[in-house]
């Protein structure tokens, strides 16, 4: 199903109202640009789907929105996919009510599909140090080689060393970093700033690539913490590529990313003692709730050693 902006009869005054909407979740709500862009895309393929069926958003009833999941179902979408298409939905119509631009809402009755609560993938600690220390800026000959291992050492080390989303090392300004002091000004989901601990080594990375390796891709000293071969801010997809890259030489056959990383520094900090409500804050998760799948992880972890090395297991 194409987008509703490649249909020509699709009504521009839907678009507007979708466009109020994530202006609202921007603005007011202070949701991610990830975040926004994901609801405008999950309401822009209910309101194709509603026009095709000869409705609107502002007309849509309880049975049309069913038939639209019937269809996201049949076209093959994930669970995980509908489930937040649903999600997206009921705060729109939340949303649309609230500013009297409809008068009831349709999706009161609407269901989730149930979602497989998956643990996240963590690597053991050996594994994490020796991902985090693949970049080998020794090894480079080319000024511009090195200062692309420096940079990726710091990327690593800031993702398991301090638990940082990819989205928030991307955002790191230099000015953010108190490295004397060990510390980093974070700004997670909805511009919440958090700090959290740098460690030693993660110190020593990012020093390193301030003092030898940032000069060869930026110009000054303003403007973002790192930067790629153009010269350019780190994107995401610039540091899941880079994740990945190494992780392939050294973990073959797994899916690991930068927030396989972030799981990893949650687990090992669990498995170590800290305390819940201290990783909760580490983390930047609203919620404890959140926080306590780690503990799952740990738990199953330990099933699983003592399936393996208890001989009545």
């Amino acid at each position: 199903m194409s987008p509703a902006s490649d249909d020509p009869a699709f009504p521009r005054p839907q678009l507007a109202l979708i466009d109020a909407f994530t202006a609202h979740l921007r603005l007011e709500r202070h949701l991610s640009a990830n975040t926004v862009a994901a609801y405008r895309t999950d309401l822009i393929h209910l309101a194709t789907f509603l026009h095709r069926s000869s409705s609107s958003l502002e007309d849509a009833d309880h049975a049309t929105l069913r038939r639209f999941l019937a269809q996201q179902h049949a076209l093959g979408y994930a669970r995980a996919s509908i489930a937040r298409r649903v999600g997206a939905t009921h705060t729109f119509y939340r949303w649309a009510v609230d500013e009297g631009r409809i008068s009831h809402d349709p999706s009161l009755l609407l269901g989730r599909p149930k979602v497989a609560n998956r643990l996240p993938t963590v690597l053991r600690a050996g594994e994490a140090a020796d991902l985090v220390e693949r970049p080998d800026a020794g090894a480079a000959e080319d000024p511009i080689d090195t200062a692309v291992a420096l940079r990726d050492r710091a990327i690593l080390e800031l993702l398991y060393g301090s638990g940082l989303r990819v989205s928030e090392v991307t955002s790191l300004r230099r000015e953010d970093l108190d490295l004397d002091g060990a510390r980093v000004l974070v700004r997670g989901k909805g511009s919440k700033e958090r700090r959290v601990p740098v460690s030693d080594d993660a110190v020593a990375a990012v020093r390193a690539w301030l003092a030898d390796g940032r000069c060869h891709l930026a110009t000054g000293s303003e403007g973002p913490l790192f930067v790629n071969r153009r010269r350019k801010p780190m994107s995401a997809r610039d540091v899941r590529a880079m994740v990945a890259g190494y992780a392939g030489s050294l973990l073959p056959g797994r899916r690991i990313g930068p927030h396989t990383l972030r799981h990893s520094y949650a687990t090992h900090l669990l498995e170590g003692g800290a305390d819940i409500r201290a990783v909760q804050e580490l983390l930047g998760h609203s919620s404890v709730a959140t926080t306590q799948r780690y503990t799952h992880v740990s738990r199953a972890r330990l099933f699983a050693a003592h399936e393996q090395a208890h001989p009545r297991a």
